[in-house]
């Protein structure tokens, strides 16, 4: 594999590519898509005109929530990352804009679609460097403990998603069927993923460099989440890899025919957990945006 990559020559792009910095214009990306997603929740903008403090609590733990779950599986204190106070004010302003900017300008612009796919795209390049991370710190704090690295690497690239239960307790809803444990999305199924292939990497199972790895993963990530976008889709390209193995492993039947049979008997179910949390609140929130007009 590093044979083929060194005849390409994307050994040196993916090492520089690994040490570009991700402040401020890719944290900027995740900080946005992050709260553009929280205002798509059921009563986030009823919150943000009742509560703005509660409102400000969830967009945080909407940009930060997965080091906050980080830290508490690692012992670390979970208000650790807030002492980087750029990064909090930058979270902040973006806050601001998306929910109280005049005449909903900041949110209008950002969720046009051709600027919302490149912030998408940006958002991911964050996403693979934080897997990486968890991996590399969970190595650092436990070398042989491997299953610990791809828990705390799961938990840096979905960490927002595995709290997002809690977090509908700050605006007042309570939504289990969202619980990402039973119904992962592919951000968190792919976040999954990832935290093996870097825990391969980091225990040298696997014949690639780093740095070759999170450009590779960077490059999955970033295309299947544009092209979900771009396309308003909500499924997932493991989907049939998935199905197969469940029904080989643990009989389970094929995902195809469960979807099918719940579109058949429950056709006019809103809440499907086949669809993201995401994606259902985006739904709910422009067809209400289309009554006020």
């Amino acid at each position: 594999m590093e044979n083929v990559l060194a005849v390409l020559n994307v050994g040196d792009f993916a090492q520089a590519f690994s040490k570009m910095g991700m402040f401020p214009v890719f944290d900027l990306a995740y900080y946005i898509v992050s709260i553009l997603y929280l205002k798509y929740e059921p009563g986030s903008v009823e919150v943000s005109r009742r509560s703005p403090v509660a409102s400000w609590l969830c967009a945080m733990l909407y940009c930060f929530g997965s080091y906050i779950l980080a830290d508490i599986l690692l012992g670390s204190s979970p208000i650790d990352y807030f002492q980087h106070n750029s990064h909090i004010l930058l979270a902040s302003a973006v806050w601001y804009l998306i929910f109280y900017c005049p005449l909903n300008l900041f949110y209008k612009c950002v969720a046009f679609l051709p600027v919302k796919l490149v912030l998408v795209a940006l958002k991911e390049v964050v996403r693979t460097r934080k897997i990486a991370a968890g991996v590399h710190h969970a190595h650092h704090a436990y070398h042989h403990g491997f299953f610990i690295m791809v828990i705390v690497g799961y938990v840096k690239g979905s960490g927002v998603a595995l709290i997002s239960n809690f977090e509908q307790l700050l605006r007042g809803v309570w939504r289990p069927e969202t619980n990402e444990i039973l119904n992962m999305s592919f951000p968190t199924k792919a976040s999954l993923y990832g935290a093996i292939l870097f825990t391969m990497q980091e225990a040298h199972w696997l014949p690639v460099s780093k740095s070759t790895l999170i450009l590779v993963f960077t490059l999955f990530m970033a295309t299947i989440k544009v092209v979900m976008t771009a396309r308003h889709s909500h499924g997932s390209p493991f989907t049939l890899i998935e199905s197969w193995i469940c029904h080989l492993l643990f009989g389970s039947p094929l995902a195809g025919s469960e979807e099918d049979h719940h579109h058949a008997s429950s056709p006019a179910t809103p809440s499907s957990p086949l669809k993201t949390k995401e994606e259902l609140s985006e739904g709910a929130r422009k067809r209400k945006a289309k009554k006020a007009e």
